[in-house]
Formats: C-alpha cells, structure tokens, sequence
C-alpha cells in the first residue's frame, strides 16, 4: 500500500500542475522581421565528426526578433540599454486583455472591460492568429493614449502579440515616447493564439545584452 505524500511534498506537486502557456513564437530562418531589419541565420562553426565531438553554431538575429522586451535606448538616444533594465517588470501577475480586431490603435475603451483591479503588467491580445509567416504592414498598434491610461492605473508593462506598439509607418513612434515618458516597459510579438482572457504569472526576462536596444525573451504564463 502506498503511502500518502508528504505534507512538504504537497506544495511541490501543486506547482508541477500548475499549467504554463508558451506565448513565444519559434524563431528561425523564416521569422518575420521589421522591414529592413536583420533576419535570422545559423551557421555551424563546428560539426560532430571525426576529430569533433560537438556541434556549435553562430546566429545573426535582430534582438528585435520573435518575442522581445525593447529598451529605451530602441527609442531614446540617451536611454539605457536592455542589459541593464529591471527585471522586475517582466515577472510576476499580469492580465491578458482581448481586443481581437479592434481596428488600428487599441484605445481605452477597448481594455475597460478587463481594467479593474489592473495588475501591474497588461497583454494585449490583438489578432486571432497573429502572423507568423509574414510582416503585418498594418499591423495593429496603440494609440498614446491608452498608453498613459494604463500607467495612470499602475501599470509598469504592456505586451502585445503585434510587432511594435505603434503603427509600422511611424516615423515619431508616439506609443514608444509614452512609454519612455512613464517608465513603462514593453515586450512584443507574443504568440497569444491560445490564451483566453485572465490573470496569470508572466516570466519573460530579457538576455542581459550590455550594449543592445532590446532582447529576446523566452515568454511564458503559468496559472496563478
């Protein structure tokens, strides 16, 4: 007869149940990227054979591939880069928010169904699937606004499943400069297909790259 768990084997055993949403999309040679921005390539700097008992490659990406957690100094001249951020903005309870085909910029109006009691950190989920073998010329991004009506709610992170937070033919990047004048962090494209609406643990801390404007994440979601 088997014996019951032990009390401290409990906590344990509720945690490796606890179901985790990978919410970062595959990155490889066929990754969508910014217009004009560096794709992702592989090669092998060695292969296991005769005399090598290893295979080790080198990759060129844009930090800006896949999921990622942008820097300020992506989008201000003196700002600081990826490796020196907080971590503490990229984990712990966040919301899930859909606003599934709410047009161009995502306004307040489009959250405030899901704003109250915000924690600190929103995801927005914007397209049914978000595109993962193309670049969205139109993609969907936020108005500046909303960006200040999350921070007035303490907000301290917006993610999107969109490439960037403003629309890709900006040229002032209004979202970015919100986000720079409130102190907000932001991660973009997430792979949010699956996710349903709700309050989860976020886990999406960037690579600690000392001079680079952004880095990959590996994003995740774990229920609470």
């Amino acid at each position: 007869m088997n014996s019951p768990a032990a009390p401290t084997d409990r906590p344990q055993a509720e945690e490796a149940r606890r179901a985790l949403w990978d919410i970062s999309p595959p990155v490889h040679a066929g990754s969508p990227v910014f217009p004009g921005d560096t794709a992702y390539t592989q090669a092998w700097s060695a292969t296991i054979g005769p005399g090598c008992p290893v295979n080790v490659s080198a990759i060129t990406l844009s930090p800006h591939t896949g999921a990622h957690a942008d820097a300020p100094l992506h989008y201000d001249a003196r700002g600081v880069a990826v490796g020196a951020l907080d971590l503490t903005p990229f984990l712990g309870r966040c919301r899930v928010i859909h606003a599934i085909g709410c047009g161009p910029l995502v306004q307040p109006a489009h959250l405030a169904h899901a704003a109250d009691g915000l924690p600190p950190r929103v995801i927005v989920r914007l397209y049914p699937h978000m595109p993962q073998d193309r670049f969205d010329n139109d993609l969907p991004a936020f108005d500046p606004a909303t960006v200040t009506w999350l921070a007035d709610r303490g907000v301290m992170l917006i993610g999107t499943d969109s490439a960037s937070i403003d629309p890709a033919s900006s040229k002032t990047l209004d979202s970015h400069q919100a986000v720079r004048r409130h102190g907000l962090r932001v991660l973009e494209n997430l792979l949010l297909d699956d996710v349903p609406e709700g309050d989860y643990e976020l886990i999406a801390l960037p690579l600690r790259l000392t001079t680079a404007d952004a880095s990959p994440v590996r994003a995740v979601l774990r229920e609470l």
